[in-house]
């Protein structure tokens, strides 16, 4: 299992490439089994979970394409319409392709899915969607299965189904599905990520009928089928992020690349809170610091609040800011796995319920810690590239999962990171 060893103290500066959202690319891999043509895709990023989706996918018949940043799936002739669980257990995504085959084959057997330990992530809004539309769904030894055979030209019906928790991924799948549904969906308390208005503006270009897409109530109208296009993925707003708070902490210099500041608004706010100076243009980003921060509160919530991705990065900043900070989690119960990491390189941090209180030291020492989850992971490397000495970081396969050759992005920036194998 490969580990990182980062030698902290250097001064990031110099330019960074931001890559393809891996949130918006999940579901737009997953939407191609509703097209009964070719998809292309540009902007793919070289990601663990890219990997297993792309091989769920070609499991089923999917004929697919890879070229660099590049994808072409052909789902002309779909073969298989299960996702065994050995596919599904790494990644909690997978469950995104049950709306599409649902959609368009009528049948569907899914296994419940894995992925990040950082808490309940219930797929039940999913089913309860899909349910309202008329799929008869029953869910036996770990495996949903779901069909539409019952139902007239065994097509979904539209519906108006009003979501009780704001679900990104949920949001995702009843769309997809929708979109050849027999009749008019209005999903309410809908997720109003950049990631779902991604998917639906890909989908419109497939021949989709979706409006709303970005706010919190989505229509679609049902058409008979869709075809391929050529999609370019959106920038990962989360990847920018986590490259901005590594420039702050650092008292650097950073031009990020292929970047939107209109998908960060509250990440630039919260980082020139500060002390940094965040400016912009076209599609790139700078963020410049000295160094000596100021610590701000966070509170995570749904877009367009302060993104649940960035609350572990922005810990880590406040570990060495200047004053109190109080970092309230409200998406996911279990997401401060990173903060006893954290606290063996010297971090001054105690919880109580959803809230941590972190109190800035004047320095972090390297340590050897462990990565817990995706953005946890980020939050490990960025104390690294700031604590004196060295810092060693076990079971990094996290972090494979959803930044593209991080070492080397770093690396090229000024910092010192080695990935070690064994």
């Amino acid at each position: 299992m490969d580990k990182l060893l980062i030698t902290g103290g250097n001064r990031l500066h110099g330019e960074v490439v931001i890559s393809g959202a891996k949130n918006a690319a999940l579901p737009i891999l997953c939407a191609s089994l509703l097209a009964e043509t070719p998809l292309h895709l540009k902007s793919v990023a070289a990601l663990k979970d890219i990997d297993t989706t792309i091989k769920l996918l070609d499991t089923m018949g999917v004929k697919i394409a890879r070229d660099g940043s590049e994808v072409t799936l052909d789902a002309g002739e779909v073969a298989s319409f299960e996702a065994t669980y050995e596919m599904v257990k790494t990644m909690r995504a997978s469950i995104l392709v049950l709306g599409p085959l649902l959609a368009r084959f009528g049948t569907a057997r899914v296994s419940l899915p894995g992925g990040c330990a950082i808490g309940s992530r219930p797929v039940d809004l999913h089913i309860k969607g899909l349910q309202a539309m008329g799929a008869a769904i029953h869910i036996t030894h770990g495996y949903i299965q779901a069909s539409t055979l019952h139902l007239p030209n065994r097509r979904l019906q539209g519906v108006r189904y009003y979501m009780d928790m704001v679900t990104v991924t949920g949001t995702e799948n009843l769309m997809m599905a929708a979109a050849l549904a027999q009749g008019t969906t209005v999903l309410e308390n809908a997720a109003k990520e950049p990631e779902v208005v991604d998917l639906a503006e890909m989908l419109v270009k497939m021949g989709a009928n979706i409006t709303g897409a970005g706010t919190d109530v989505i229509t679609i109208i049902g058409v008979e089928k869709l075809n391929g296009t050529t999609h370019n993925v959106v920038c990962d707003r989360i990847e920018a992020g986590t490259y901005m708070v590594a420039a702050a902490m650092t008292g650097g210099e950073v031009k990020l690349l292929n970047a939107r500041a209109d998908l960060l608004d509250a990440v630039i706010e919260k980082l020139r809170e500060a002390g940094a100076t965040v400016t912009s243009e076209l599609d790139t980003i700078t963020v410049k610091s000295d160094g000596n921060l100021k610590a701000v509160n966070i509170r995570t919530a749904p877009h367009p609040a302060f993104p649940t991705d960035m609350q572990a990065q922005f810990m880590a900043l406040n570990t060495i800011a200047q004053g109190v900070a109080k970092v309230t989690e409200t998406i996911f119960e279990n997401r401060f796995m990173h903060v006893q990491e954290m606290q063996r390189m010297g971090a001054d941090i105690s919880i109580d319920g959803n809230t941590a209180l972190v109190k800035g030291v004047p320095f972090l020492d390297g340590a050897t810690v462990m990565a817990t989850d995706l953005r946890a992971s980020a939050s490990l490397v960025l104390a690294g590239l700031v604590a004196r000495g060295d810092t060693v970081i076990e079971r990094i396969y996290h972090l494979d999962r959803g930044y593209e050759h991080l070492e080397e992005k770093l690396n090229k920036l000024g910092a010192n990171v080695k990935r070690i194998s064994q």
